[in-house]
């Protein structure tokens, strides 16, 4: 964990392409860290198409005290989304440089308190929202999610890309949607192929953290888009946790609390 006072590591969630389940692997990726006891916050930086609060199982509207907002808490992860701002599920309207003070706000004008992660659900490409959030940062670490899908790996490839050129860190891959169980067999499906992550991997020079399922949340999940943390899905976010631990360099839980 980081010392009190000390900066969190930020760590964005991103892809090249949408569809590719990368809101669910930063929702399910935030509460597996926070369920390690780790201080964690969430921005869905996705503002057009926010679905964290869907996912998470969350409708409150952020209060505020003394001009500051107070994140959601849920499943111990502190979040910021449009979506919680605009209840309704209207469309967000904007162009591109009020994308940019969005974010900026979710980040000076919320009271965060002292975090160990803050993770961002990032839009899909390399538009406005990335940009502008690497300026902010100066310098954070990336997921990279993908499918196994040929033509998803070569767009993802260009969010890869764009990292490497603005100096900041991909620490890893996450291929999702990558096979399904064989039903009445031990075996496994490859609908969208085998390889899409292992050549990501090969051209980024970077690992496959994990490699997702498709799987449903199942009805004793507790929320629509989070995994029950004894299941299949669930235990696999758990071991990219640790994953994640490992490679940003936190001290174990267990060291500070």
């Amino acid at each position: 964990m980081r010392a009190m006072g000390q900066q969190p590591v930020y760590l964005s969630i991103v892809s090249g392409k949408g569809g590719v389940g990368k809101s669910t692997v930063a929702a399910n990726l935030a509460v597996a860290l926070a369920d390690r006891g780790y201080r964690v916050g969430l921005i869905d930086a996705d503002i057009y198409g926010f679905s964290i609060p869907s996912l998470m199982g969350v409708r409150d509207e952020p209060k505020t005290l003394d001009d500051r907002i107070i994140p959601v808490e849920r499943f111990g992860v502190r979040l910021m989304s449009s979506g919680l701002i605009r209840g309704d599920n209207q469309p967000v309207i904007m162009r591109g440089p009020m994308l940019g003070r969005v974010i900026r706000n979710f980040l000076q004008d919320a009271d965060w308190g002292e975090l160990d992660y803050m993770l961002f659900d990032m839009p899909p490409g390399t538009g406005d929202i990335p940009l502008d959030l690497h300026e902010m940062l100066g310098h954070s670490k990336e997921l990279l999610v993908t499918t196994p899908n040929e033509t998803a790996s070569e767009v993802a490839f260009r969010a890869g890309a764009m990292t490497a050129r603005t100096g900041h860190e991909i620490i890893g891959i996450v291929e999702n949607m990558a096979y399904m169980e064989c039903p009445g067999c031990d075996g496994k499906i490859y609908p969208f192929g085998e390889d899409g992550g292992d050549k990501l991997s090969a051209v980024l020079r970077t690992p496959v953290l994990a490699r997702f399922p498709i799987e449903r949340t199942g009805a004793g999940a507790p929320a629509p888009g989070v995994y029950d943390p004894s299941s299949p899905c669930g235990r696999l976010y758990s071991a990219l946790a640790d994953s994640v631990v490992r490679l940003t360099g936190s001290a174990p839980a267990a060291e500070i609390r």
